[in-house]
């Protein structure tokens, strides 16, 4: 591997990640560099786990989403296996998924029907129940190398850094507009129903919790409707 122009091309990939506009956006850039930057990647994406649930986001083919249910499926797999690891590993590497493999004896052969010939995985966060990792695949057994390796470790330390700062920004974006959409509703109950700030929010507040309904969710019924339902 050329690592003058790796390391270019890396800086050049941590720029646009940080100028990316949402989530979402940063996430299909970081999946897409998977595959240009690192060697005998064909496919990116990254796997979140809830408890046992998985989310698939930014997959550049159906492989990466396929591979992720068939690892919900049976509830084995090394996405699992790291999640659920007290001893903090943050990388796995699989060279061959086409022979037999006593670790994941019935994810292995699965996998490789699936058309995947070996994989690698990179921690990215880990929050509360959830866990999430960029998954590299490759058709061919054997293609990912120890460069490989170094390669994925560097990108996915670009990631996590860029994934934390866009979902906190989407965070913060979010509960802005919630906030100004509680305030909305809120004016509309003090002028309809000639009550107090502290009135309208226990409105709100009271509706919430009687019908199970979120907070922000009162909010916009009123905002559309003139009141709650």
């Amino acid at each position: 591997m050329d690592w003058s122009r790796f390391a270019q091309q890396m800086a050049s990939m941590a720029r646009g990640l940080l100028a990316q506009e949402s989530v979402n956006a940063t996430l299909e850039r970081i999946t897409a560099s998977a595959t240009e930057l690192v060697d005998g990647c064909d496919a990116a994406g990254i796997l979140v786990l809830h408890d046992t649930k998985v989310e698939t986001l930014a997959p550049t083919h159906r492989l990466v989403t396929d591979n992720d249910l068939l690892q919900q499926q049976l509830g084995e797999g090394p996405c699992f296996d790291t999640a659920r690891s007290t001893r903090g590993e943050r990388v796995f590497r699989i060279a061959d998924l086409s022979g037999e493999n006593q670790r994941w004896p019935t994810f292995a052969p699965q996998a490789h029907a699936l058309g995947v010939g070996s994989m690698m995985g990179f921690l990215l966060f880990t929050d509360d129940e959830d866990f999430g990792a960029l998954n590299l695949y490759s058709r061919k057994p054997g293609a990912f190398t120890e460069a490989s390796e170094v390669a994925g470790w560097l990108l996915a330390s670009h990631a996590a850094i860029a994934f934390s700062s866009a979902r906190t920004h989407a965070q913060m974006e979010h509960a802005v507009a919630t906030r100004h959409m509680i305030g909305e509703a809120m004016g509309i109950l003090m002028g309809s129903r000639h009550l107090t700030e502290d009135e309208a929010f226990d409105v709100l507040r009271r509706y919430s919790q009687e019908n199970n309904i979120k907070l922000r969710e009162v909010a916009r019924l009123v905002c559309e409707q003139g009141s709650p339902p």
